[in-house]
This record gives C-alpha cells, sequence and structure tokens, in this order.
C-alpha cells in the first residue's frame, strides 16, 4: 500500500505528463518532448514540465547553433537550476530536489530547492559567521541559512536570448554583531562554440556535443564601514549540485610542494575521514568517488589550489569542467568550520562534497557538489569583488573527451574511471 504523500506524487506527476501530452500534440517545436521522455526524471524536458507544473518561473538561455540550454528560477537567487546539451529530450545535468519543491512549504531554516550552480556567501561558521546570530552555540538547530540567499528572489535587470542579470542589496548582521550592508550583482551568460574554446584555451571536436556558461558573481560593500579582520569579511561561494552516478569521479589538480611549503593537501575530515576507496591522490590530482552513497567532503587550500577541476561519469560519458577565478598569488580566504576557530582566515578555496545517509538513515538527495569561492572580500566602503566561474558539460566518445582531459589536466579519462 502507498502511503498518502506518495499517492499525491503519483497524481502531481500524471497531471504533469497529461499536460505535457496535450501540449506535444498541438506544438510546431521541430523537437517536442515524447512521452517516453518525459516520463523518465533526467530529462531537461521533464525539469522543465516539472518547474512550469509548480507555478515557478524560469528564464531559459539558448544557443542559437545547437541544442544548448539553460534553466534559472530568478526567486531562488538566480541560480542555474540546470542544463543541457540536447534540448527538451537531452539529458539534465543539474539535482532539482523535486520531493522538497513539490511539498510547497517554506522553511525558516533552510529550503534545499537544489540547483547545479547558486551563490551562497561565506563564512558559514566562526566568530564571522552569517549562518548563526551572535551568542549562539554553533550546532546545527541554531543553524539559520539568510532569507536573502535562500527564499528571497534576485531582480532581474537586463535579460537576452544568452544573457540574464540580476541584481539584490540587503542587510545581515554576523556572528559578532556587526551589521553589513550588502550589494550583489550577478551576471549569467551561455557560451557559444567560439567563447567556449577560447574560454577552454582547446578546440572541441565537432563530434561532441556541449553545453557552457558563465557566471559573474560581484559582492559590494554598500555600508559606511570597512569589511576587515576584526570586524569580519564575507566571501562569495558558489556551489554546484550534479546528479551523482555510481562510478562517477570528482577530480581536482593542485600544486605539488612538500606540506612544510605548501600546507596539507587536502582537508578530508568535514564529516569524519574520508575512507581511502574514496579519496584518492596521485600524481598531482585529488579523486573523490561521487556516487551519492557515503556524505563525504573534502577541501583544497588556496596555496594548492588551481582554477580548474571537474568530473567524470564513465557509464554516461559526461565530462564536467570547473573553472572559476583565482588570485595570482594564495590569500586570506573565510573559514567555515563550525565553533571556535584558530584562524577566521584559513578556509578553503575550493571543494567537493558527496551526498549519502546521514546517522538516521534518511537522505536528502542524492547528489554531489563542486564548490568554489573567492578570497575574503576585505572591502573599503563601495568596495567591490568579482567571482567568476564557468561550467562546461561535454558528451561524446571516451575517446574525443578524452583528448580534453589529456591537454588540461594529462589525464586521460580510461584511467579516471578506473581509479576506484
Amino acid at each position: 500500500m502507498i502511503s498518502t504523500s506518495q499517492f499525491i506524487y503519483n497524481l502531481k506527476l500524471m497531471v504533469v505528463l497529461l499536460a505535457f501530452m496535450s501540449a506535444c500534440s498541438t506544438s510546431t517545436n521541430k523537437n517536442p518532448v515524447q512521452m517516453n521522455d518525459i516520463n523518465l526524471k533526467g530529462t531537461y524536458g521533464y525539469d522543465v514540465a516539472f518547474l512550469s507544473e509548480e507555478k515557478i518561473k524560469t528564464i531559459e538561455l539558448k544557443d542559437n547553433n545547437s541544442e544548448a540550454r539553460i534553466l534559472l528560477v530568478p526567486a531562488w537567487q538566480g541560480r542555474v537550476m540546470t542544463s543541457t546539451v540536447g534540448g527538451e529530450n537531452g539529458a539534465s545535468f543539474g539535482w532539482i530536489n523535486y520531493r522538497f519543491i513539490e511539498e510547497g512549504k517554506v522553511s525558516s531554516q533552510f529550503n534545499p530547492f537544489g540547483g547545479e550552480e547558486r551563490l551562497w556567501l561565506g563564512p558559514e561558521g566562526g566568530p564571522f559567521s552569517i549562518y548563526f546570530r551572535e551568542g549562539t552555540e554553533q550546532v546545527f538547530e541554531n543553524w539559520i541559512v539568510p532569507k536573502a540567499i535562500d527564499t528571497e528572489p534576485f531582480d532581474v535587470v537586463n535579460q537576452s536570448s544568452g544573457k540574464v542579470s540580476f541584481t539584490k542589496n540587503f542587510s545581515l548582521v554576523n556572528a559578532s554583531g556587526t551589521k553589513m550592508e550588502i550589494g550583489i550583482e550577478r551576471n549569467v551568460k551561455l557560451l557559444n562554440s567560439d567563447e567556449s574554446e577560447i574560454a577552454l584555451g582547446i578546440p572541441i571536436d565537432k563530434s561532441l556535443s556541449f553545453v557552457a556558461y558563465e557566471s559573474e558573481n560581484i559582492l559590494i560593500n554598500k555600508g559606511q564601514s570597512a569589511w576587515s579582520e576584526k570586524t569580519g569579511a564575507l566571501s562569495v561561494w558558489m556551489l554546484a549540485m550534479f546528479n551523482p552516478s555510481p562510478k562517477g569521479v570528482v577530480f581536482i589538480p593542485f600544486r605539488k610542494g612538500s606540506e612544510a611549503e605548501a600546507g596539507k593537501i587536502v582537508n578530508d575530515d568535514y564529516f569524519g575521514k574520508v575512507p581511502s576507496d574514496r579519496l584518492v591522490v596521485k600524481d598531482g590530482i585529488l579523486f573523490f568517488r561521487t556516487d551519492g552513497k557515503h556524505r563525504s567532503k573534502i577541501g583544497i587550500t588556496p596555496q594548492r589550489a588551481l582554477p580548474f577541476c571537474g568530473s567524470y561519469d564513465p557509464e554516461k560519458m559526461v565530462l564536467t569542467l570547473l573553472w572559476y577565478s583565482a588570485p595570482e598569488k594564495p590569500t586570506k580566504y573565510v573559514n567555515s568550520k563550525w565553533g571556535t576557530q584558530d584562524d577566521p582566515f584559513s578556509g578553503d578555496a575550493v571543494n567537493s562534497y558527496n551526498d549519502g545517509p546521514v546517522d538516521d538513515g534518511s537522505i536528502m538527495g542524492p547528489f554531489y557538489e563542486i564548490e568554489s569561492s573567492s578570497p575574503a572580500a576585505m572591502l573599503p566602503p563601495g568596495g567591490k569583488v568579482t567571482h567568476k566561474q564557468r561550467i562546461f558539460h561535454i558528451t561524446g566518445s571516451e575517446e574525443k573527451l578524452s583528448l580534453i582531459s589529456e591537454k588540461l589536466f594529462n589525464q586521460k579519462l580510461a584511467d579516471v574511471g578506473k581509479v576506484f
């Protein structure tokens, strides 16, 4: 016997499918979604239909010369919910929390809608946290995501077929009692073939399909006081949530050197030390299993971090690349560790998270994340810091995809798929 919630879920799903079947019967679109496509969670067309059925307004950016598309939600801080290389019938790359969205409830603590690229702000923990109130113990019960980066919409200020711009102004008080007046400008642009090849610095074989986009995220001190190591500073924190796969692997290159010179290679104890069968360090690259079956997280310090990383799904033959802007020389990053900290400005530059069951067996996803951060924004009044991020999803034969990974990482994809 199915539960009431499961019955309602099935009923809603049937409404989505029937609505789309009706729409497709009269559509003149040359690539209409077929019923056998939208029955499958995982297609881009299904996600477009789902968000539409839930009355969530979206903005779609399209490439004029391919089937590359990305889907954004202004109400959720202009986040990219998902993307595809294949139009409505293509695979959907972003993780979406269908169950939570369908419930339609608004949490006062955190609303995990999902999305393959969302903007947050750091630090999460420590004396300058913006997720804990002053004087409260930094434990989960007291953790609250600021509404401005959770449930409040960003304003659309400019929009075209390939680009959209958002803005938001708000105030926050950190855990030390410092009030911060904040401005955000977010510009998201779909990259065409020429722009993508320039961004990668290499040609993309014509037999491959890809979608690529860049987000420019500008953090502004709108107040009258400087942000500093004494009062606290913020950072741009970008979180990219993707669908896991049984043999999925995130790979993160790092600067070589002794620990005496460059410090620890990887922070691997966020949720307990990552087992050796899930994290491998070899030849200047970290390999991290992202199968959605074991909750774990790793981080790379600015002394070790390089601006390129990626992931590979050998079953679906999808290569995902993530580039983020980074200063030429290592600098201070906010520390998001909860509770007491030895140094509030000794945080990571890039992270990866693999979802999995918590102690009671429940799980939010599963999904996996790649996260990038800007340096700590020590800004005078009116000052700003810009953090850019580019995401590429490329599909095709492993042989052709491997030409890209070999040029960028000196790494054959056949070897990546055999690490674990």
